[in-house]
């Protein structure tokens, strides 16, 4: 019985690893993309960002 609870225990925590893994890579890719759409120099990239967000309704100014 004892085996069977520590291997369960074993795999809740790998399987938490890997979400909590998975989220600090989404947010950190997120926060690339935002960063780089926000404060890029390149106004094509710049103005797409900004055009998206007004187009969502999402207040910027």
């Amino acid at each position: 019985m004892s085996i069977n609870t520590t291997s369960q225990s074993t795999r809740n925590v790998s399987i938490l690893s890997q979400r909590l893994t998975a989220a600090i890579s989404a947010m950190i890719l997120g926060a690339c993309l935002v960063y780089f759409a926000g404060f890029s120099h390149i106004d094509a990239v710049h103005n797409a960002a900004h055009d998206t967000r007004h187009s969502s309704a999402f207040p910027c100014h």
